[in-house]
């Protein structure tokens, strides 16, 4: 797909969602203050959605003033020939500037990736960097007026720049991270995310907006797991042993073996599976190179004697 494709398609998908949007404000009695937050928050993902939007509701208002809307018809029924007449007059304004609207509405959020054991360091214009650690994806969009950064999967370390008058702003599993002055790093998944400050404070709030917001300050590390947020103070060797993985080690203290594997896992497509119960409960202390699980294993079988045994592209542990 092209270039120019994808970004068509993607510019129609927005323009669906926005006119769902207009729809349901428009055509809804039950319209709720939940409703209007989940509204915002689209808004405020994207400058692209708020043209979206207030062009399709431009439009609608325009139609409406010219007759094209039968006001006997539900507003779901009419939407679909006002946009086709929405879309005609779209076209000639097109026709008249294509080049200044293409420019106009490219996006300006870029998106960076590492793959498996890698990682990368990202620095922009305004001196922040971004560390991404292994199989990590995030998306930026630094402008001069805007400074967002949506961690999709994985985990970064930020080193901020901070600008009170342009709040850097990290969205991960629906929770806003606001910079005031910091070092810190995010690790998100399927499950939750971890926040660590290295330095300064942030500000995090949540999707939910009756939860009050926390300000987390120096060696604070906040959790958010099973729809609960917890925050315990962590010391700076602590800290500094969580962020290892930037100098390509993973250090364990008193540490689970489950717990060693599915870290070891995070770094290598060969993967380390315990075979029961007993070894996964076994504690283990040590320092090791992130893409050398073999070291780990060996370590396993020499101080607990257990089993390690190959089995296809799995090494398996166990008792």
């Amino acid at each position: 797909m092209s270039e120019a494709v994808a970004m068509k398609r993607a510019s129609a998908d927005i323009d669906a969602v926005a006119a769902g949007w207009i729809i349901k404000r428009r055509d809804s009695e039950d319209w709720s203050e939940e409703d209007e937050r989940a509204l915002a928050l689209w808004l405020d993902e994207s400058w692209a959605h708020r043209v979206a939007y207030w062009r399709l509701d431009t439009a609608w208002d325009h139609a409406g003033r010219l007759g094209i809307l039968p006001r006997h018809e539900p507003a779901r029924r009419r939407f679909r020939p006002l946009l086709m007449k929405v879309a005609a007059g779209l076209a000639v304004v097109a026709m008249m500037g294509a080049g200044a609207a293409y420019w106009a509405a490219r996006p300006v959020t870029k998106t960076y990736a590492t793959a498996v054991g890698g990682r990368e360091l990202v620095s922009f214009a305004d001196g922040t960097k971004i560390e991404l650690n292994t199989n990590t994806i995030v998306r930026a969009r630094m402008t001069t007026a805007e400074r967002t950064v949506w961690l999709d999967r994985g985990e970064a370390y930020f080193q901020v720049r901070h600008d009170a008058a342009h709040p850097f702003v990290v969205i991960a599993n629906g929770h806003r991270i606001t910079d005031l002055g910091t070092k810190f790093f995010v690790r998100s998944d399927s499950g939750g995310f971890k926040v660590g400050l290295v330095e300064g404070s942030v500000r995090l709030a949540g999707a939910n907006a009756k939860r009050p917001a926390t300000t987390l300050e120096l060696g604070d590390e906040a959790t958010f797991a099973a729809n609960r947020l917890s925050v315990v103070r962590k010391t700076v060797k602590e800290l500094d042993n969580e962020l290892s993985w930037r100098r390509g080690f993973l250090v364990f203290r008193h540490t689970r073996l489950a717990d060693v594997a599915a870290e070891f896992n995070r770094y290598n497509r060969q993967k380390i599976v315990i075979g029961d119960a007993a070894t996964a409960e076994t504690t283990i202390d040590g320092t090791f190179l992130s893409n050398d699980p073999g070291a780990f294993t060996d370590a396993a079988q020499t101080v607990f004697g257990l089993h390690v045994r190959a089995l296809g592209n799995a090494i398996v542990v166990s008792r």
